[in-house]
């Protein structure tokens, strides 16, 4: 048996607690190997506190990123912060290596630290907890080599420069969290609403950016999906979004043709059997069934269809997704599609998405 996953910490628990170890320093002089804070949903957990620094009018400390067995970029950062008093209240903001948000429809507002607003509160609610009533103070979240982490996370798209966010509604990090990272996709959407989108590009990654940039179609309005299809359908009908294009690689859209919307492989695949019965429906000969049915990759059906003359076959399964998509959010709002190959070539469009495309401003003219 496999021994059980361990938990860890969210960014915003660590920045918690290396502010409390700052707070205590400041204020007591005390320097704490370990400090317990409150979670948001209740409880309290104890953080190892790796360094802290004591100064006349300044403290600092360090708390050490844990992700337990969560493949997390942020695992092993250091998240530090220096605490100082003021007058007033309890004033947080960012150092070095933590970002700074330049888009609107985030939940932190534009030229404000990223410092999303359940870590603030836990590092106000820490601090205060230390200081007692009457006292300010000044407190710089910082994340040395941030800068450079952040470049593996949704932060460039998100217009979030300059560093990581601090992150967490519950504190706790849970192992292989596919939840916690499909939440990470949602931000995407409410940012290109901000900018006045209503018409979205959905893309399961970078492939699929790169497609839309190539073809034209606005930055602010393209939202990576990764597997999670279906669950950005959703997200998108929660919201005032008018029409979606469904645009990727054939072997993901492929299977929205045929009802799939967690696209990830080892859960579900009927890649070779969909394209098969497409083609079945447009008078392929066995032997190309066949042919489609033993395939290695998806994209092998380009130029099985295209020797046969049934190219069109990929028009139809475009479709199809746009179909399947628009009846799994309820009709909310018109779906298109458009499908390409991994040489570029795009292989599959429907009327949607040259209807939605063209709106959006594409710079592509559709046979």
């Amino acid at each position: 048996m496999n021994a059980e996953l361990r938990t860890g910490y969210t960014t915003g628990s660590c920045a918690a607690a290396a502010a409390k170890a700052a707070a205590l320093a400041l204020v007591y002089g005390t320097v704490a190997h370990h400090v317990t804070i409150s979670l948001p949903r209740g409880g309290r957990v104890t953080l190892e506190v790796s360094r802290v620094e004591i100064g006349e009018h300044c403290c600092r400390a360090e708390v050490i990123k844990d992700a337990g067995d969560d493949p997390d970029v942020t695992h092993g950062l250091t998240i530090a912060a220096e605490v100082s008093l003021q007058e007033g209240e309890i004033f947080i903001t960012g150092g070095p290596g933590v970002g700074t948000v330049t888009k609107p429809g985030l939940a932190v507002p534009v030229g404000q630290a990223a410092i999303n607003p359940v870590p603030r509160q836990m590092i106000e609610r820490e601090v205060r907890e230390v200081l007692g009533p009457g006292r300010g103070a000044r407190v710089v979240i910082s994340a040395p080599g941030g800068e450079e982490v952040a470049a593996q996370t949704m932060n460039p798209r998100l217009g979030i420069v300059g560093g990581i966010s601090i992150l967490g509604t519950g504190g706790i990090v849970r192992p292989m969290s596919e939840e916690a990272y499909r939440r990470s996709l949602v931000p995407q959407i409410d940012q290109a609403l901000a900018l006045g989108y209503r018409r979205l590009v959905l893309t399961p990654g970078r492939l699929g950016v790169n497609k839309a940039g190539e073809l034209g179609l606005p930055p602010a309005a393209v939202v990576e999906t990764s597997n999670f299809i279906g669950a950005m359908l959703e997200e998108c009908a929660q919201r005032p979004v008018e029409a979606v294009l469904l645009l990727g690689h054939l072997g993901k859209l492929v299977k929205v043709a045929a009802g799939i919307f967690h696209t990830l492989g080892r859960l579900a695949d009927a890649r070779r059997e969909t394209i098969a019965a497409y083609a079945a429906l447009q008078g392929a000969p066995r032997h190309v069934i066949e042919a489609l049915m033993t395939m290695n990759t998806a994209d092998e059906a380009v130029e099985i269809l295209k020797n046969c003359g049934l190219s069109r076959v990929f028009h139809r399964l475009a479709a199809a997704a746009s179909r399947r998509a628009a009846w799994y959010v309820r009709d909310k709002f018109r779906v298109g599609t458009l499908m390409y190959a991994l040489s570029g070539e795009i292989v599959g469009y429907d009327e949607g998405a040259r209807q939605i495309g063209g709106q959006l401003g594409w710079q592509i003219e559709l046979k």
